[in-house]
């Protein structure tokens, strides 16, 4: 059985990145070819630097995945705080199921629903461009703040009760006393929260192609891209986007590691 186990995790993690494998391979190919190796080359990656197309919908990605993480971190990790700490059990299960409501539903209901709730108000206030980074910024706070919610609550239910009350028998106000006692706590939750709120507001295409109008991300350039053909220094873009995220999950994972047998010491 350990055997059967073993080889079953390696075809999946085959079928996982073999495709991202063979994406890395032809990103360094000296020709245009998808199917044929001609060489080792480097010009692909030169050729980003005058993509000005390219770069620009790579710097729209970036600038909205950090501000998106960063938003539905704080709200994320508030609304979890607040979910935690009800005490009616039937209005705490409703948060939850409301809650998970984003993650289960979609992502094609979840762009056009929004896309209409934005050119309505946008009708309202007698805006001529109803869709622009704004949308696409409150749209991608909205599908990530479940994500951090689900990640922020057990570590909340991990942390002791008494922590709190014990920063506020010493003088801490309850803000205060979330800040010294409970955010040290519950902060690989919040970390998680945040890169995973990074990582899928990264790669958002369907949800971003109905909300963000003129302002263009990087899926949505690539996606116009192939509808005509795919140049190879997509690949090179793709590889360096892969490798610093992988890289991002590795020091995070270094950090985690280390925080936990600091705290085991302790």
């Amino acid at each position: 059985m350990k055997i059967l186990s073993r080889i079953y995790i390696a075809l999946i993690i085959f079928f996982l990145y073999a495709p991202v494998a063979v994406m890395i391979v032809f990103s360094f190919n000296s020709g245009d070819s998808v199917w044929v190796f001609e060489g080792f080359s480097l010009d692909w990656y030169k050729g980003l630097i005058f993509n000005t197309t390219m770069l620009e919908a790579l710097k729209n990605t970036v600038i909205l995945a950090i501000l998106s993480a960063v938003f539905s971190t704080i709200l994320g990790t508030a609304a979890a705080v607040g979910i935690h700490g009800m005490t009616n059990k039937l209005s705490k299960r409703l948060a939850m199921t409301v809650t998970n409501i984003p993650m289960m539903n979609a992502d094609i209901v979840t762009g056009i629903s929004l896309m209409l709730l934005f050119i309505f108000f946008g009708k309202i206030f007698g805006s001529d461009e109803s869709l622009g980074f704004i949308t696409v910024l409150i749209a991608h706070i909205t599908f990530n703040l479940p994500y951090v919610i689900l990640s922020v609550i057990p570590k909340l239910r991990q942390t002791d009760n008494n922590l709190k009350e014990a920063a506020l028998d010493l003088g801490c106000t309850p803000l205060q006393s979330f800040f010294k006692s409970v955010l040290p706590s519950i902060s690989t939750g919040v970390y998680t929260g945040f890169i995973m709120a990074f990582t899928l507001s990264l790669d958002d295409f369907v949800i971003s192609y109905f909300t963000c109008g003129h302002y263009q991300t990087l899926p949505i350039v690539i996606y116009n891209m192939t509808k005509k053909t795919v140049n190879p220094d997509v690949y090179a873009l793709s590889t360096i986007v892969f490798i610093t995220v992988f890289a991002l999950l590795v020091l995070y994972n270094f950090a985690q590691n280390g925080s936990e047998k600091r705290r085991g010491k302790q």
